[in-house]
């Protein structure tokens, strides 16, 4: 049986996954059921915790944190002072973008690990030549 490709996770793609009132709810339940590898970044836990807390409340921001460290499938990259450089290359890089620092971290992971598919439903997430899964 052929392994599966790697896919990134933005924030965007979980939060759909998790609150059932988002638009993207089945699109991402249906994607999760059976995932491939799955990458995502710290940052990107960052801000699905912290959406879940303004939108909801610690319960819920504490459920986001919980599922993040049980999805099996799931590698976190970490974000420290050299990942901070090249995100910052890259938010540079694209001026005319509004990336955020997670947005931009993501697609150094996809970069660097050639990701080429993205869990998101942020269409200014795909790199050249990405798929991106809306």
């Amino acid at each position: 049986m052929a392994r599966k490709t790697e896919c990134y996770v933005d924030t965007s793609a979980l939060i759909a996954f998790l609150d059932r009132s988002d638009s993207y709810h089945s699109l991402f339940r249906g994607l999760f059921s059976d995932p491939p590898p799955l990458v995502t970044s710290a940052l990107v836990v960052a801000e699905g915790h912290g959406w879940f807390l303004r939108r909801y409340d610690q319960r819920r921001a504490i459920q986001f944190l919980n599922f993040v460290h049980e999805l099996p499938p799931l590698a976190i990259q970490v974000f420290g002072e050299e990942e901070l450089v090249k995100a910052g290359r890259m938010v540079r890089k694209f001026p005319d973008q509004a990336f955020t620092l997670a947005d931009a971290h993501g697609l150094v992971i996809m970069s660097e690990r050639r990701i080429a598919t993205c869990w998101s439903t942020d269409r200014h997430l795909g790199l050249p030549g990405a798929a991106l899964v809306l």
